[in-house]
């Protein structure tokens, strides 16, 4: 049986990843599929394909973009969440600033620099009309917990993660969300090392048929609200609502998305050019 290698960030978005895990649908097509959950999310995940310690992930569409053009040997083979990512912007609970503008020219924590909290930072300041070169300022803070810690201790001042994911650290007082910034593209796609997608192709189109046939069905898997509630100690509302803004695909980024998320990076002096789609992208 051959073992591959996948990661993602411990969130519910990857609930249909476990759940093909659990039932044993990749062991029953002779995969021994390893899930590892990154912690530290995209920018963690970029350097897990770099280092081989993964052969695919589920990770944020600029970010990995980002990456391929800094150097990652890794391709896009599809799309795995249409809808954009809603980044609540979040304070501590005991923090003065009020307002998105009120943050202006403060430091945010950032998971790591490349990861999508740094990358959405600068979309925030750029759909509020900041000065990208004196309103920015970041605090390396690694991970939630970090976060938690960081902005707790005074040692940044905002924080950018999904919005449902740090609902419950808003429920217990720990944070608060003065605002939201939605991704302006779909958020995950599914990307691949380029050495392991050359001799290994058949096996990724069987994964990728696997979670596909979950995501297509999702929503109607019976008491699926209640599931992730519970796996996820989130509360039954909010999960409802994020179903509701949330749909899976099964196809492969387009072209014109693939442009637009490069023409946004490029404004933003993210990336220091454009790629043709055909070396960002794989079709299996």
């Amino acid at each position: 049986m051959k073992q591959i290698n996948i990661g993602g960030v411990p969130e519910h978005f990857n609930l249909a990843w476990y759940l093909g895990l659990k039932n044993g649908e990749y062991k029953e097509q002779n995969i021994n599929l390893r899930w590892k959950d990154y912690f530290g999310g995209t920018g963690a995940m970029c350097k897990g394909l770099r280092d081989g310690d993964i052969d695919m992930a589920v990770i944020l569409t600029e970010g990995i973009i980002k990456d391929i053009i800094a150097g990652n040997k890794s391709k896009i083979v599809q799309t795995f969440v249409q809808t954009p990512l809603i980044w609540g912007i979040h304070v501590a609970a005991k923090s003065s600033y009020n307002t998105i503008n009120e943050l202006k020219g403060t430091k945010a924590a950032i998971s790591r620099y490349g990861s999508g909290s740094h990358l959405m930072a600068y979309i925030n300041a750029q759909d509020n009309e900041w000065n990208l070169d004196k309103d920015l300022d970041f605090e390396v803070i690694r991970n939630l917990d970090g976060a938690v810690e960081g902005l707790t201790a005074g040692k940044a001042d905002y924080f950018m993660w999904e919005k449902f994911t740090t609902k419950p650290l808003v429920d217990d007082g720990i944070f608060r969300r003065v605002g939201n910034c939605p991704s302006p593209w779909p958020c995950f796609v599914i990307a691949v090392r380029e050495d392991f997608l050359k001799t290994n192709e058949d096996d990724v189109k069987t994964i990728l048929d696997i979670v596909n046939t979950t995501t297509a069905e999702f929503k109607d898997i019976p008491s699926i609200d209640k599931m992730i509630a519970n796996r996820y100690e989130q509360e039954l509302e909010d999960v409802q609502e994020w179903l509701s803004l949330t749909e899976w695909s099964q196809e492969l980024i387009d072209k014109d998305t693939i442009n637009n998320v490069q023409d946004q990076l490029l404004a933003l002096n993210i990336i220091p050019e454009k790629w043709d789609y055909k070396d960002l992208t794989y079709k299996i």
